[in-house]
């Protein structure tokens, strides 16, 4: 059976996707747009339904991620949105968007759409790329003096092995830190190196950071 992404934080949507979907696809929700971009990788779903207006990351930016990165950019995107004008669907399109439609949702229409945009794919492996998400983070190591330290940071940019992050801490190049994820799925990713750092951002340090070892969930895996 095919699967369907449905992200948006509209829980009685979600649930009336999927049971007017249900009858053909395998459909797999969610809230929270980071945990979309992570379904996506780990689901592999033949279509992806977006909301545009979510809690702490624009739809548009996630829309944009998923047509850019490598391993979602085969994976067709309708837009499923209460933001009505022609002006909001043309830039969708630009973005790469397959469909959309504005709330209440036209199933009919919607289930002719994905028959259309949902066919095989193949995937083909590319460079490592770069995501822009901002992830809330707690880094365990030990400052420049020595001293012990338990840091929330927040990322720039991820990638399957690493990541760019923000804090107050000033820790050395080469350092080790451990890496916990504190967005509400919580737990301990592994351990990563500082591999460059820059203090242009007064009073924040801006890290560039490689997995060394991973023994939890990452948000791209």
């Amino acid at each position: 059976m095919k699967k369907i992404l449905v992200v948006d934080d509209d829980e009685a949507l979600r649930r009336l996707m999927g049971l007017e979907l249900s009858d053909r696809y395998e459909v797999i929700g969610c809230g929270e747009p980071e945990q979309g971009l992570a379904l996506a990788l780990e689901r592999k779903p033949d279509a992806i339904l977006l909301d545009l207006r979510m809690p702490k990351y624009s739809g548009y930016e996630l829309l944009q991620t998923y047509t850019s990165f490598s391993r979602t950019q085969e994976i067709p995107v309708i837009i499923v949105s209460g933001e009505a004008g022609a002006s909001t669907k043309e830039h969708c399109n630009r973005l790469g968007a397959a469909g959309y439609f504005e709330k209440p949702i036209d199933f009919e229409a919607l289930r002719k759409c994905l028959q259309v945009i949902v066919k095989p794919r193949r995937h083909t492996p590319r460079a490592e790329v770069s995501v822009r998400l901002c992830i809330p983070l707690t880094l365990k190591s030990r400052d420049i003096q020595g001293g012990g330290i338990e840091e929330v940071a927040i990322t720039d940019t991820v990638t399957i092995n690493g990541f760019q992050c923000a804090c107050t801490a000033e820790l050395p190049i080469d350092s080790v830190v451990d890496v916990y994820l504190t967005d509400g799925r919580g737990g301990y990713v592994g351990q990563a190196k500082v591999v460059n750092s820059d203090s242009k951002r007064a009073p924040f340090w801006q890290y560039g950071c490689r997995f060394t070892e991973r023994k939890g969930p990452w948000v791209l895996q």
